[in-house]
């Protein structure tokens, strides 16, 4: 062999590895108070860096992310990386009170992970109170270094956020329900990408819209978020259709839509072809609500796309919008969602189940004497209303700290009724800190059931540390002998955030191979605030790759 040759493969040898290793990415949150306008007023809000939306975090698959959060405003803050595994870094999770104590004011904390076997497009956001309504970003993690995406390549890649605005302080909205006991204002817009748009009514907002200019014949990869507090959101593009590629950082099957449907906290991918005639499009954000008891914000977020041959004051070319109560246009996106399956990105769907769960989701009314009329709407799992305790649970957890959770949250519904009727008589519910003991590695199937005591309601339900796949779902009163012949263990979606259809069940799977204290919630924010939430207890395995590490030396203290 020639000399060259054997320094080329010296090269290769020892340079691969350098090339394919991940490497360690930092970042500085400053988290700050800000005066921003919306809607015609002004208001200070929190914010991380001094952003609306917050800053893109930037990562490939492998890399190893620190984000230095400091807290600058009179709040208590804790920052969540919805969606990443965490795998043993439950540490760096950050729901306030479950993984962590919040981060006080004056006070910093390193959130510290590493980004193992997800590519694609996640969400950061507060987890603390109501903060995520204007604390939150995008999280982009690209693929390994010479490793194509399973799609065309896009000409260009661009993040869309949507959420909501309120004129007043969330918290104060908030509160105001809490001591009522009836359900807080809706917002007053929703936005994209900070602004509401256009096509808001409020000459400001108009000149300040997000506008995506695409040049004729050229594809864009768009990576939808909903960082709504408490709304489903329909997505459109006028005149356009989108290919949806990737759902909250797991690939699918390619499949072509003209409408989305986006549940807080979830994320899509979507290749977008400008391939219409020169000239301005409207991009709409429009919520979704599967019950006539709920009340929602019908205002739509809108922004524009501009082909750069078109002139910036021609009309722009508008689009039906979806019915707010469309379950048919919500199901046909849902049903419609396959993991991509191939040799390289497998469904791994355990086939076997080791814990069989059964929980009820819905809302109930309890007493409270301090409220005007005599009780407060709450919201449970399998009727246990969850309280949030005083100090993390991990930490009590990892340190064997009695007094602060038990390990009884029941399987299955206490219980059993028609769920999806009118209920029993008495809808009042228990309260308590119960969570769900589950060994290393155990595989578990949890049924999701919406309740009809007080109306059945759609709820996007968040299991943090975690994926799973949606082996099913359907309508009325989930069955444990006919349903499970329609489960799809083929190529169900992978996800991290589902939704569970209104009078109907969501059934999914996932092994517990990651140790430590997981949240499971509603991911509107109301029904977290009211109880919708509980968490697991996954044991340590064998060794230190199966084992939770202790916690960090500057994990925030209670």
């Amino acid at each position: 062999m020639e000399p060259c040759s054997w320094r080329a493969l010296i090269l290769v040898f020892f340079l691969l590895p350098l090339l394919t290793q991940g490497r360690t990415r930092h970042y500085k949150f400053n988290v700050v108070a800000k005066n921003f306008t919306r809607l015609c007023s002004t208001k200070s809000i929190i914010t991380v860096n001094g952003r609306f939306p917050g800053p893109t975090l930037y990562a490939r698959e492998g890399d190893t992310v620190v984000v230095k959060v400091a807290n600058h405003v009179q709040e208590n803050v804790t920052i969540h990386w919805h969606g990443v595994r965490q795998l043993t870094t439950g540490w760096a999770d950050g729901p306030a009170y479950v993984t962590q104590c919040p981060i006080q004011p004056g006070q910093n904390y390193a959130y510290n992970f590493t980004l193992t076997g997800q590519r694609g497009t996640l969400l950061w956001h507060a987890h603390i109170m109501w903060q995520r309504a204007t604390v939150h970003g995008a999280i982009v993690i690209l693929p390994k270094r010479g490793v194509p995406y399973p799609f065309p390549a896009p000409h260009k890649e661009v993040v869309l956020i949507l959420a909501e605005w309120w004129k007043s302080d969330v918290e104060a909205v908030i509160n105001e329900a809490l001591q009522s006991g009836l359900a807080p204002n809706v917002s007053d817009a929703h936005t994209i990408n900070g602004h509401e748009g256009p096509a808001s009514g409020c000459a400001s907002s108009a000149r300040d819209g997000f506008t995506l200019r695409v040049d004729q014949g050229k594809t864009y990869l768009l990576r939808i978020i909903n960082a709504a507090l408490n709304e489903d959101l329909f997505f459109k593009v006028a005149g356009h259709l989108m290919t949806v590629v990737e759902v909250d950082a797991t690939y699918t099957k390619p499949f072509t839509i003209d409408t989305l449907l986006i549940a807080p906290g979830q994320t899509t991918n979507v290749l977008l072809t400008a391939d219409q005639g020169a000239g301005r499009y409207l991009v709409t954000a429009s919520p979704f609500t599967d019950s006539p008891l709920v009340a929602v914000d019908n205002s739509t977020g809108t922004a524009t796309v501009q082909y750069t041959n078109a002139v910036s004051t021609s009309a722009i070319a508008t689009t039906k919008l979806p019915p707010r109560n469309s379950t048919s246009l919500a199901s046909q996106f849902i049903d419609s969602l396959r993991s991509l399956n191939s040799k390289q990105y497998p469904a791994n769907v355990p086939s076997t189940v080791d814990h069989s769960l059964l929980f009820t989701v819905g809302l109930g009314v309890n007493p409270c004497p301090a409220c005007p009329n005599g009780s407060r709407v709450v919201a449970a799992m399998n009727n246990v209303t969850f309280m949030m305790p005083t100090m993390a649970l991990l930490q009590a957890h990892y340190s064997n700290m009695s007094g602060v959770f038990t390990t009884d949250f029941p399987g299955q519904p206490p219980v059993a009724f028609n769920y999806t009727g009118s209920g029993p008589n008495n809808t009042q519910t228990m309260n308590g800190t119960r969570l769900y003991r589950l060994p290393y590695n155990a595989s578990v199937q949890l049924v999701l059931q919406d309740t009809g005591i007080i109306g059945p309601e759609s709820h996007p339900v968040h299991l943090h540390g975690y994926n799973f796949f949606v082996v099913g779902k359907g309508v009325g009163n989930y069955d444990p002998t006919t349903s499970p012949s329609k489960f799809n263990l083929v190529d169900p979606v992978e996800r991290n955030t589902m939704a569970v259809p209104g009078a109907g069940w969501t059934a999914i799977r996932f092994r517990a191979d990651n140790p430590g204290v997981w949240f499971l919630h509603c991911h509107f924010e109301v029904h977290t605030t009211w109880g919708l939430k509980m968490a697991f207890v996954v044991e340590d395995g064998e060794g230190p790759n199966e084992s939770l590490p202790p916690p960090p030396k500057d994990l925030p203290a209670c």
